[in-house]
């Protein structure tokens, strides 16, 4: 655990928590770290930013104006309350002022109800990554900032977290196709509001960022009131230090140790790894977006037998440990699409010629004959994904093998995307309101 004093760390920007405005040349200095990234020309895709209209994304906006031309902002009308139409317009019209393309993105499922702010976010970011992919953007800013990432870790030391929980969010998030990137991470809230004033330009104040009804909304009162923001934000920093060291050593173990299959699982070695190491294996092979929890992984590593956990099933296989979906805790079956997501980990590509109607996406399971497994063992094949069409198997692209009925299919396949990548922290910061 990461305690008393906390000296300032060496990060991307400032080294001490301030609220003084923040300038364009900082941001640039800033931005020039957390690259590299496609050249600034108009025949390139653009770096895109997720801008609320609040005070730390469109600050967000602003400073980049300044970095690079070639920007799309990604506004967001979640239309749960009365006014988000009128306030995304007043969004676009100040980002037109700053010269900066923009989108309108309207969400239009969500309903009111339990877990509504969780629900909300996830159907934001779904959105947002759509559109960045619609666009080729590989890059999307974010605007959380450094009071942020305080209260983040604020909230993890109270639930006991250790040193990498401390870090909380960082300054970059791997996902399949795209990086998300908090540039703000160094800069306070007041500063960005500071810097708004400064330039003369207005923003949106949600009114749910005052609501003492949310956690996170009263912490951040008693962090003011306690003038305690910049201990957490110093420790959070630190904390993210630590973290990087040991992404590093994990990737190292894994590039040594570690093969992933593009069937979708994994061969271990003759030791089974670290335990961190191991439960981010057993998150992106069960396609979860969260690891087990470190005292389950660590049984199942001191045990050294066969057993399942979290969707995954750890055997022994020609003297090595091997990692592998469990069939049992596989998604069930679902209509085939260019593109369809199955079981949190298989992407499907279809040629243009095969007709769609009918078919349908599940596990491969058990019965394919000896000679459509091309020596692989049965319970490898049977967690593969597979394509059906009433109620018959008609091929398993990472086999080969296609039915004699289904030509057109010959070219279809499924990429391994788990939602999460082995790489990245088992850790995830909790994802702030205004961003």
């Amino acid at each position: 655990m990461v305690s008393g004093k906390v000296s300032a760390p060496v990060f991307f920007g400032r080294d001490v928590f301030s609220d003084q405005p923040v300038s364009p040349v900082c941001f640039a200095q800033c931005m020039a770290q957390l690259g590299p990234f496609f050249p600034d020309q108009s025949d390139c895709p653009p770096v895109a930013m997720a801008v609320s209209g609040g005070g730390d994304s469109l600050c967000l906006a602003w400073l980049a104006s300044f970095w690079r031309k070639n920007l799309l902002a990604l506004v967001v009308d979640h239309g749960l309350r009365p006014e988000s139409g009128l306030e995304a317009h007043q969004t676009l019209a100040r980002l037109q002022a700053m010269n900066i393309p923009a989108q309108l993105l309207v969400l239009t499922d969500l309903k009111k109800g339990s877990a509504m702010a969780h629900r909300a976010r996830e159907a934001r970011y779904a959105r947002l990554i759509a559109a960045c992919q619609e666009h080729g953007c590989t890059d999307l800013l974010l605007g959380h900032q450094a009071d942020d990432l305080a209260e983040t870790v604020w909230m993890r030391q109270n639930s006991s977290s250790g040193p990498e929980g401390l870090a909380g969010m960082g300054w970059i998030t791997v996902r399949p196709d795209i990086r998300l990137i908090r540039p703000m991470l160094g800069f306070s809230r007041q500063a960005l509001r500071n810097t708004l004033r400064q330039a003369h330009v207005e923003w949106v104040d949600d009114p749910s960022n005052q609501d003492q009804r949310a956690e996170r909304v009263r912490l951040r009162y008693l962090l003011q009131k306690n003038d305690q923001r910049a201990h957490f934000w110093q420790l959070g920093m630190q904390s993210g230090q630590f973290r990087m060291r040991r992404e590093r050593e994990r990737a190292a173990q894994l590039a040594q140790h570690i093969v992933m299959r593009p069937e979708g699982w994994a061969i271990l070695g003759p030791e089974l790894p670290d335990v961190d190491v191991l439960a981010a294996l057993i998150r992106s092979i069960g396609g979860a977006e969260y690891p087990p929890s470190q005292s389950a992984v660590a049984r199942l590593k001191d045990m050294a037998a066969e057993a399942t956990l979290a969707g995954t099933r750890l055997f022994r296989h020609e003297q090595q440990w091997a990692l592998m979906r469990e069939e049992a805790a596989m998604a069930s079956a679902m209509q085939a699409e260019n593109g369809t997501v199955w079981d949190n980990r298989f992407v499907l590509r279809l040629p243009t010629s095969v007709q769609k109607e009918g078919l349908m996406v599940a596990a491969a399971g058990y019965g394919l004959a000896r000679k459509m497994r091309n020596g692989q063992q049965a319970r490898f094949c049977a967690v593969l994904p597979a394509l059906w069409r009433a109620g018959k198997r008609v091929a398993v692209p990472h086999l080969g093998w296609v039915g004699e009925d289904e030509p057109d299919l010959h070219g279809a396949e499924f990429i391994f995307r788990p939602m999460v990548s082995v790489t990245s922290s088992s850790v995830y910061g909790a994802v702030a309101q205004d961003s």
